[in-house]
């Protein structure tokens, strides 16, 4: 039933909170972990006064996000897991919907921030934007705290 899992990870604790629970999933089924890092785009921010630091910040962010998500899918690797990466930039729920359907996951396993009240409104769930609009499962879990 779940071949393809997909985790979206942001480099936080709050996010590696989905990641037992996947292992769990794909343990008990042999299913493949999809590890997915989305990153902003800084380039909007300088990309008119300045393209070189632009394109600076840009190399650094997906440096700093190969080298994380690389971490975590070599200890998945070592623990006898099958994984793959993907590295992505956009809008983070667009993206996370956008390679489920790619890549024809079965699941979607990822953490939420857990906020209520007036920081939930401004910054709105990615979460609950994915649950929505998502073609697939997703098992949300929430986070500690």
């Amino acid at each position: 039933m779940y071949r393809k899992i997909l985790v979206p990870l942001d480099g936080s604790k709050v996010a590696e909170g989905a990641l037992p629970h996947a292992k769990a999933l794909a343990y008990a089924v042999g299913a493949e972990l999809i590890l997915l890092n989305v990153g902003a785009n800084p380039t909007m921010d300088f990309a008119f006064s300045d393209p070189g630091l632009a394109q600076d910040a840009m190399l650094e962010q997906e440096e700093r996000s190969q080298k994380y998500i690389t971490e975590i899918e070599n200890e998945l690797k070592s623990a006898g897991f099958k994984t793959s990466t993907q590295l992505r930039v956009g809008s983070v729920a667009d993206v996370i919907l956008g390679v489920a359907e790619e890549l024809q996951v079965d699941v979607i396993a990822m953490s939420t921030h857990g906020r209520t009240g007036p920081a939930r409104w401004l910054l709105g769930s990615i979460a609950e934007r994915v649950v929505h609009n998502s073609k697939v499962p997703v098992l949300l879990i929430r986070a500690a705290g």
